[in-house]
């Protein structure tokens, strides 16, 4: 059994790093904490709902918002940059061109959440160049880090049936210029559990994208069978 505390009281922090007004308004994004103590970031609102055929031109224009924004990384202080490369590398990698169904809608929708995403990384791991490529963009080598995050599954009453989540791998490059950017994010992988059974007594959440009177919601202490 696992359970997941899910609410408003739930948030843990926001986004440490150089995240504008603009960009904090414009989304609907939290971090909480499993059972285990461990760190997902929520995503409540989908704004690339097709899974079938996602218009990932929008997504690299959604993702032109975060250049010259930064982030901390909390386990280990590393600050990584949002560089001009991320929205074309990130839509139309080889990584992406081969993801289908609800993969592709999961990282489409996780753009909403980089920086927390990046705040949430662990188990930093680097890795030295071989691309001749990237003889520049990564003089320096790679790291790769680990994060999760949570898409809401909404019914056809606009109300959450549950959320998946999803285990990813953060790339980034270490450039030239001697800072870290977020190059790509990869092995985007559903978990076998996933906190799904919310009480409808207790909240109410609505997709922003959907209807306009989205309602700030509560959630309790949630169990759920692997």
């Amino acid at each position: 059994m696992l359970a997941y505390y899910v609410g408003v009281s739930a948030i843990v922090e926001q986004a440490d790093g150089n995240t504008s007004e603009e960009i904090k308004n414009s989304r609907n994004v939290n971090i909480i904490r499993d059972i285990e103590n461990r760190k997902i970031v929520v995503i409540h609102d989908i704004i690339f709902k097709n899974k079938q055929n996602i218009k990932w031109d929008e997504v690299e224009q959604y993702l032109e918002q975060y250049i010259n924004e930064f982030y901390t990384i909390a386990e280990d202080g590393e600050k990584i940059y949002i560089g001009r490369d991320l929205p074309d590398e990130y839509a139309h990698s080889q990584y992406t061109a081969r993801l289908k169904g609800s993969a592709a809608k999961a990282k489409a929708n996780a753009v909403q959440a980089v920086p927390e995403l990046i705040q949430i990384s662990e188990n930093g791991s680097y890795i030295e160049n071989k691309n001749q490529k990237h003889n520049l963009d990564a003089k320096y080598g790679w790291y790769r880090y680990d994060s999760r995050f949570a898409i809401a599954i909404y019914n056809n009453d606009n109300e959450v049936e549950r959320y998946n989540v999803y285990k990813v791998r953060m790339i980034i490059r270490c450039d030239a210029d001697g800072k870290k950017y977020l190059y790509d994010m990869i092995n985007i992988k559903k978990e076998p559990s996933t906190p799904a059974w919310l009480d409808k007594n207790l909240r109410t959440v609505k997709n922003r994208f959907l209807k306009k009177n989205f309602n700030t919601f509560v959630l309790k202490k949630q169990e759920i069978k692997n």
